[in-house]
């Protein structure tokens, strides 16, 4: 069992390089991010783990479906095919589909979310 709550700690996460390696187009800010894996590997068809990001603003296809819950920060994520904006803090989650053209807009200087994904 895997306990995550709003407010904990946050693990050391590994640096990753920005949201730019990993396929975005950022739009506002250096977006640095960064990682850590709690189930799975990189290229396996599910994971979880860690994400975390500096503050800015990009857009993204995303290349999975996922299920996080925000740890700490803010972020406005605005669904491209919709138009559909949310606001989301700790304890906040969302559910998002592969393929989905997402804009995300962080508000805190750090953005941390608990992920589950499946490409």
């Amino acid at each position: 069992m895997y306990s995550i709550k709003a407010g904990e700690s946050v693990p050391d996460m590994e640096a990753l390089g920005t949201v730019a390696d990993l396929g975005a187009t950022i739009l506002e800010g250096e977006l640095k991010v960064f990682g850590l894996l709690t189930h799975g590997s990189p290229t396996s068809p599910v994971s979880a783990g860690w994400f975390g990001c500096t503050q800015g603003r990009f857009d993204m296809v995303y290349p999975f479906t996922e299920q996080a819950i925000v740890v700490a920060g803010e972020v406005t994520l605005r669904n491209g095919l919709t138009g559909e904006s949310m606001r989301y803090g700790p304890g906040d989650s969302w559910f998002v589909q592969k393929g989905t053209p997402v804009s995300w807009e962080i508000h805190t200087e750090r953005f941390v979310k608990h992920y589950f994904a499946v490409a």
